[in-house]
């Protein structure tokens, strides 16, 4: 009886197994068929807010642009878009991206504390994070992370890139220079890297004041400048605190140069032509000429109804990066698209050379540009308020000349 009935329960058995190895597999199929699912994080919020939407929509069009040519590989992209908040926000949010949605890839962020949260979410989870806004040096340095690869430019390289401004127009050498300074992780490492520079070329400061990422009156500040009559004012300033700054400068009639370290064009056209004064580094702006950028420029002001900035830049090109690492990889797997990108893949990145990663600390290399305020007289319309330097390095220098040296960011990659 037992000997009969041990092959009648093995066939029910494998019979069952087989059964259910059968529905299974249309469930597998249809799990590697659905959509590439990429993750955004940026602020929504507060003094970043206004940047952050440039980034929503940017990478919305990056998205929508993906799809409309038939997807990656043939499956379309579902890009789930948050706000990041705070650091503790962002991690939090960065872990559900991960564990419960699954997600190939997170792109964006600008503050550098929430950047640090999520690359150590991403790196926990093996999935690559793409910095799009985040300026530290210390992120590709003493907390760089095998999985965190930063499209933004760093604080040094922002330094360096308009430093060549001042230096050629007289403002460094035995000048003194009174800077104000975001009171948070960017302010701090960007003042860092200003003093670095400054004593580097002659130069000194008269004072450095840090200033609550809150604040929006800058009278007091602005009597202090009036009354140490400074060479030059460098704004370490982020967000809405620029245009706030510039605005309020402009009413106080101040008569010494301004110059920045740290920018996004849509703070130039927050404070508006007339305000908007002195020279500032950025990563891109709208009137970069190539055919990529022109094609960019176009699609994103049909969406939005304006010209994009260069926050909108770094996440358009964050989600295409993405696209690009994906097709080409054939592979959705973390460890195989940080191959790629560590392997010297090139990417259009809007700008006349192409641009990569460096393998030592995940930064993109590629060109910059220093714009300076247009007089009153020649500004055309409430966007084209600036004149911008040819890209920088120029053409015959190597594109690593403005990026950190071993010196400034010493990573030690971890696994």
């Amino acid at each position: 009886m037992t000997q009969g009935m041990n092959p009648t329960r093995r066939s029910l058995v494998q019979g069952t197994l087989a059964a259910g190895a059968a529905l299974a597999m249309p469930a597998i199929v249809r799990a590697q068929e659905g959509p590439i699912r990429i993750g955004h994080l940026t602020p929504r919020t507060g003094f970043l807010g206004p940047l952050g939407e440039y980034a929503v929509a940017a990478a919305q069009l990056a998205t929508e642009e993906i799809n409309a040519a038939g997807g990656i590989n043939g499956r379309k992209v579902e890009l789930l878009t948050e706000d990041s908040v705070n650091p503790q926000t962002a991690s939090s949010k960065a872990e559900r991206y991960v564990e419960r949605d699954k997600v190939v890839a997170i792109v964006g962020e600008i503050s550098s504390a929430s950047a640090l949260a999520i690359g150590q979410v991403a790196q926990r989870g093996r999935v690559p994070f793409f910095n799009t806004g985040a300026n530290s040096d210390a992120l590709r340095g003493q907390d760089c992370k095998r999985y965190m690869f930063h499209i933004e430019g760093a604080n040094s390289m922002y330094v360096k890139a308009v430093g060549r401004s001042l230096v050629q127009d007289g403002l460094v050498k035995g000048k003194r220079w009174y800077s104000l300074t975001a009171d948070y992780a960017f302010g701090h490492d960007l003042l860092r890297v200003a003093k670095v520079f400054m004593q580097g070329n002659g130069g000194s400061f008269a004072a450095d004041e840090l200033v609550p990422t809150d604040a929006t009156d800058f009278s007091a500040y602005l009597i202090k400048i009036r009354q140490a009559k400074p060479d030059l004012v460098i704004s370490n300033l982020a967000g809405n605190q620029i245009t706030n700054f510039l605005k309020q400068y402009a009413e106080y009639g101040l008569p010494f140069p301004v110059a920045g370290f740290g920018f996004d064009t849509a703070l130039a056209w927050g404070a508006g032509a007339g305000n908007f004064a002195g020279t500032w580094p950025c990563l891109w702006h709208h009137k970069v000429d190539t055919p990529s950028a022109k094609a960019f420029v176009a699609a994103f002001t049909k969406k939005a109804g304006k010209p994009p900035e260069n926050q909108a830049w770094g996440d358009y090109n964050g989600v295409k990066i993405v696209a690009q690492a994906i097709r080409e990889a054939k592979s959705t797997e973390g460890p195989a698209l940080v191959s790629y990108l560590e392997g010297g893949a090139k990417f259009d990145v809007l700008k006349p050379r192409p641009g990569y990663f460096r393998a030592r600390d995940h930064q993109l290399i590629s060109e910059m540009y220093a714009i300076t305020a247009l007089p009153a007289d020649k500004v055309k319309d409430k966007w084209d308020i600036f004149s911008s330097s040819p890209a920088l390095p120029g053409p015959q220098e190597d594109l690593e000349v403005l990026a950190p040296t071993a010196e400034e960011a010493a990573c030690t990659m971890p696994g």
